[in-house]
């Protein structure tokens, strides 16, 4: 994951220009899903009103000083985890994990050293030879001292994709056993200004995201992986990849230890990936516009390459925390709220010397309103399905707390309805519009739409939908196996001050606070958006909570198969 180019999550969101008048607003749209009927502003915001101090505790107390910025798998991980099941209990949450309130997360650590360059040797005999650091990078993802490559032979596969349910595969015909794929950042179309593309244009996919294109490389059995770092499709530069990717890198424990993964995956330079195939007697800009069109055909380029590194291993064991609301007439039907307790502990000092990451916004305050949102629903007498309630670990190293509950699911994800993610509300006033982040993808956009109606809201575009913002955050884990889940956050058009006031208060907490020791909690907080955020939230949980429909991915998706396939299960609920 490469954190520092993600968006400071739902935050961001204000920070785009609205251009409603080209956007449908939700009096538009005809919903499709059946809910239970949406709160008013007024009746949602009374219903959390009571609630709302809990999350304002929450968040100072999660970001005080003493918790050391919440860093898991340190000395202080047992005192937050204490701290939010005190929480969670007094909201009058139930156990969520088989009568235990914590879920074990076991991950690895994985710090590569003594690389040496990746050299490409061609038919003739000529060799080329490129500086890790400056010129590529790479990492692996099995459990393993040494990682060795040697001779392998190169095949360039256009974007990487396999999507049968939009008839396209970049791997047709070719065995990757033992070769190297060399991919295209990127989705086909990304370049489109509209979003009307088979990959949606301007708004990127997830096979667009280099996680997908790894995983992918994977599954055709491929000894490795090398992505071409473009920027503009990239959404990044160059310094980001490398500082991203020299590091230690952070992942799932797995019971074969990585084994199913290729060997290694990493990322060439441009201008190096130019110099390759023009060593093969190939063009990149002929074959990036052949790749873009239905049809492509991968290329054997004639070449081959190696590159090996050894690998530094540290396991170690973090937890969510678990909680659930058990529903009142269909208890085997579940509807999560999450949000993430870890930030970055001790970080770069600041002028001042403060060398704490607090994470007040990021995510102190979306741990406080998923308590919040659970106090409420209690209080109020509980909902037709269970709510399962998630304060997650380790978002920051790659949305780990999130994968190992989705690969590991205490509630079958076949009978989870859908659910909210919360990460990181920012103080400020009230907004006039929200937007959700991946655009319509499922039955939840209807749903959305709804809500925002029913709240006097109207939904903004996104901003930056090629940065592809969905597939950045904890949802992210649950919606690729198949559960629909709400991203959502404020737009720029403030009550107080307008849109420029909005842009200007999301690029302040970007540039001078987000992953700083300067994110910390104040008493001058501007609580008022929030309180909307938290009764929006409240409104969207309690649809699909007190509701009957089972949302599903829109026919395109590339959800949609997994979810079907899940669905098709025997005992499944949806």
């Amino acid at each position: 994951m490469i954190a520092n180019t993600r968006r400071a999550k739902s935050v961001l969101m204000l920070s785009g220009a609205l251009a409603l008048s080209a956007c449908a607003t939700t009096m538009d749209r005809a919903a499709s899903v059946t809910s239970a009927p949406a709160l008013t502003a007024a009746q949602a915001e009374a219903a959390v009103a009571p609630s709302l101090p809990i999350m304002k505790a929450m968040t100072k107390r999660l970001a005080a000083d003493d918790f050391e910025g919440r860093a898991p798998s340190t000395t202080v991980e047992p005192r937050v985890l204490d701290y939010i099941v005190s929480e969670f209990k007094k909201a009058g949450l139930q156990p969520g994990n088989k009568g235990q309130w914590l879920q074990e997360v076991p991950t690895v650590e994985i710090t590569g050293s003594n690389f040496t360059p990746l050299t490409v040797r061609g038919p003739d005999g000529k060799v080329q030879s490129f500086a890790f650091g400056d010129q590529y990078v790479a990492t692996s993802y099995r459990v393993t001292p040494t990682t060795r490559i040697e001779n392998a032979p190169l095949v360039f596969v256009g974007y990487g994709i396999n999507a049968p349910e939009l008839g396209w595969n970049d791997y047709a015909g070719v065995d990757m056993k033992g070769k190297i794929a060399v991919i295209l950042v990127n989705d086909p179309d990304y370049a489109m200004e509209g979003q009307d593309g088979l990959f949606k244009g301007r708004r990127m996919t997830y096979y667009g995201r280099w996680t997908y294109k790894f995983e992918e490389a994977a599954r055709q059995g491929a000894a490795g992986a090398l992505i071409v770092h473009d920027t503009f499709p990239a959404a990044y530069g160059w310094n980001v990849v490398n500082s991203s990717w020299t590091g230690a890198q952070y992942y799932v424990q797995s019971a074969n230890d990585g084994m199913d993964q290729t060997q290694a995956n990493g990322w060439v330079q441009l201008g190096v990936a130019d110099a390759i195939l023009k060593a093969a007697g190939q063009d990149l800009r002929a074959l990036t516009a052949a790749a873009g069109q239905k049809g492509f055909k991968p290329v054997p380029l004639g070449l081959t390459a190696s590159l090996g590194f050894d690998n530094a291993i540290r396991k170690s064991m973090s937890h969510n925390v678990v909680g659930i609301l058990p529903g009142k007439s269909r208890p085997e039907e579940y509807v999560l709220y999450s949000a993430h307790w870890d930030h970055l502990g001790r970080c770069t000092p600041d002028a001042s010397g403060d060398d704490i990451c607090n994470g007040a916004v990021d995510n102190a305050t979306g741990v406080g309103a998923i308590t919040a949102v659970a106090d409420a629903m209690k209080r109020n007498g509980g909902a037709a399905r269970s709510q399962v309630f998630i304060a997650l670990t380790l978002e920051e190293s790659g949305l780990l707390g999130s994968r190992y509950y989705a690969e590991n699911p205490i509630y079958p994800l076949n009978r989870t309805v859908g659910g909210v993610n919360i990460d990181a509300l920012l103080p400020g006033p009230r907004a006039g519009s929200y937007s959700t982040t991946g655009g319509a993808k499922s039955d939840l956009s209807d749903l959305f739409g709804t809500a925002l109606a029913a709240h006097g809201l109207k939904e903004s575009p996104e901003e930056s939908p090629e940065k592809g913002s969905y597939y950045r955050s904890d949802h992210f884990s649950f919606a690729k196996l198949g559960v629909p889940m709400f991203d959502i956050g404020r737009g720029a058009d403030l009550v107080v001050g307008g849109t420029e006031a909005g842009k200007a208060l999301a690029e302040d907490y970007t540039a001078n606070r987000y992953h700083a020791p300067s994110d910390e909690w104040s008493d001058s907080w501007d609580w008022s958006g929030m309180t909307e955020d938290l009764a929006l939230y409240y409104t969207l949980g309690r649809m699909l909570a007190d509701g009957t429909s089972w949302p599903n991915w829109l026919p395109t998706d590339e959800f949609r198969a997994i979810r079907d396939k899940d669905c098709a299960k025997a005992g499944a609920g949806c």
